[in-house]
């Protein structure tokens, strides 16, 4: 047939691979237009009625809709357009169902309430500004009164997580846990007490500045006995407490006794609860960051070389 022929619509349902119905129902939608009617009433359709159905297909395949698939083809709107506005409803699709799926997953693996699920489905919808409000409330209680202190916006902004606009599932799941997390009330309790310890370093350190942390400190110094299998309680750990003591110690701007010894025991305990350690690696989990090496062990082992030796 030349480029004048007309089809019937069975024809034309032969040529295209798509059902009398299907055509009739485009055209009744006028998507597919009949070029004229036979004597009898019949609807006959030119050569472009083809081109226009193998669009409808792969536009419906894609997920548009029939009012935007028509406009595109009487040309009212450019298919580049219309596939530029679908990649981006496609995408926010996307994100909605990875959000879902994390909460399911959790549920899942928790064998959560209702109430609890509820509570995950909400964390995980929030918007970008609600996720800032609800970590900036956690951080601003946990460090309240510290803001203005040297050193601590730096530490607020490390403990933030930033949920990429197209987050992996896993992203999402660390998300909702840490979010969690951060209403914990022990947690924020755990976190309050460390900013409280920190802050009175600083403070007290005086000409010798703020120092390091004590947890870098005793990584420093009792990681390596820790990997050489020495025992806590072993002679070989004695230089391992002086050491970790003394520098204590010196960036505290307190002096190396009893007091200091119970002082760092409390405050390492504190500084080992479980949540602190998978707060940190959730955020890595969530930022994108390289997983955080575990402390623990190392706590552990320098908290009971300091009670042998109390």
């Amino acid at each position: 047939m030349d480029g004048d022929a007309l089809y019937s619509i069975g024809e034309l349902a032969r040529r295209t691979g798509l059902t009398v119905k299907a055509i009739r129902f485009y055209s009744d939608r006028g998507i597919v237009p009949p070029a004229l009617r036979s004597p009898a009433g019949y609807r006959l359709y030119g050569i472009d009625a083809v081109a226009r159905l193998d669009l409808v297909r792969t536009l419906r395949e894609l997920g548009l809709d029939l009012p935007t698939i028509r406009r595109v083809a009487d040309r009212e709107i450019s298919l580049p357009e219309v596939a530029a506005a679908h990649a981006e409803a496609l995408a926010v699709q996307i994100r909605t169902l990875r959000l879902r799926r994390a909460v399911l997953v959790a549920v899942a693996e928790r064998g959560s309430t209702q109430e609890e699920m509820d509570l995950m489905h909400k964390l995980a919808t929030l918007s970008e500004d609600e996720r800032r409000r609800l970590i900036g409330e956690f951080l601003g209680t946990a460090f309240e009164g510290l803001h203005g202190e040297p050193g601590f916006a730096g530490i607020m902004r490390s403990m933030t997580p930033e949920l990429p606009g197209d987050p992996a599932a896993e992203q999402v799941e660390a998300w909702v846990e840490l979010a969690e997390l951060s209403q914990d009330p022990g947690f924020r309790a755990v976190v309050r007490r460390m900013a409280g310890y920190l802050a009175a370093d600083r403070a007290q350190g005086g000409a010798t500045g703020p120092g390091r942390d004590a947890t870098a400190i005793v990584r420093d110094h009792a990681g390596p006995a820790l990997a050489a299998g020495a025992g806590p309680a072993s002679p070989q750990a004695d230089p391992v407490v002086a050491a970790v003591t003394a520098q204590y110690a010196r960036v505290s701007g307190r002096a190396d006794d009893e007091d200091l010894r119970s002082r760092l025991l409390t405050l390492l305990e504190t500084a080992n609860d479980p949540r602190r350690e998978r707060y940190l690696r959730l955020l890595a989990v969530v930022n994108g960051w390289p997983a955080p090496e575990t402390v623990a062990p190392v706590l552990d082992w320098f908290a009971q070389a300091l009670r042998a030796r109390a």
